[in-house]
């Protein structure tokens, strides 16, 4: 008898205890040190590599590493040091107004708020999501290209947008793991269930996972 397109409780719970189990404390791999650091580099990170966005917060952050310091760097300096990193005029830009924005109506201080996160230049849902989920700790899933496939992929949250997916996998979480569940999908993402050469035959949920055309070892 075929499995049922759709992953019962039991199911989804064993998913994020195998996560759990290989991976107690995932992180995620953009540098950062503060909730301001994380907020630019992931401002900076849309369509960019997060190992691209890191070669230039190195050396941007030990610059300016507040909205006061970022400020006073001014927009040809922050164009400068990200100019490696895809559409850097805007991002440079982005990264001048929400800082002054942040002084202007926040202390100087990243709001652990969503709306005012998004009130933000340049900050978007997804942003905003990391930024909650990281530095704050609230139970947020920010849907990237990773985990929109991820989730309807496995069956863990299918949808026909990032929102309807963000929305069923914040139903779909336990709420034990709700907190690490954003770093767990997007590094097995990332690492394993890759858009064109999905790894099963070393993926820890293949047994579980819905996903029809299992992918072989390579030989």
């Amino acid at each position: 008898m075929a499995k049922s397109t759709r992953l019962k409780a039991e199911e989804v719970e064993e998913i994020f205890r195998r996560f759990h189990a290989a991976n107690p404390e995932p992180v995620g791999e953009l540098h950062y040190h503060s909730p301001y650091t994380l907020l630019v580099a992931v401002v900076l990170s849309a369509q960019a590599t997060d190992e691209s966005v890191n070669r230039a917060t190195g050396p941007l952050f030990a610059l300016a590493d507040t909205p006061r310091k970022m400020v006073a760097l001014g927009e040809a300096r922050i164009r400068e040091s990200i100019k490696s990193i895809g559409l850097f005029r805007n991002k440079a830009k982005n990264v001048l107004l929400l800082s002054q924005q942040l002084i202007d109506r926040h202390g100087g201080e990243v709001p652990d708020n969503r709306e005012a996160l998004e009130a933000l230049p340049g900050v978007g849902r997804k942003t905003a999501n990391v930024v909650l989920d990281t530095a704050f700790g609230h139970p947020t899933i920010a849907v990237d290209t990773h985990l929109f496939r991820l989730g309807n992929r496995t069956g863990l949250a299918r949808g026909r947008t990032p929102l309807e997916v963000e929305r069923k996998f914040l139903k779909t979480v336990p709420a034990a793991y709700g907190h690490h569940a954003h770093h767990w999908l997007i590094l097995h993402g990332r690492y394993i269930c890759k858009a064109r050469k999905p790894e099963c035959w070393r993926c820890p949920i293949a047994d579980i996972c819905r996903f029809r055309t299992k992918a072989a070892a390579p030989t």
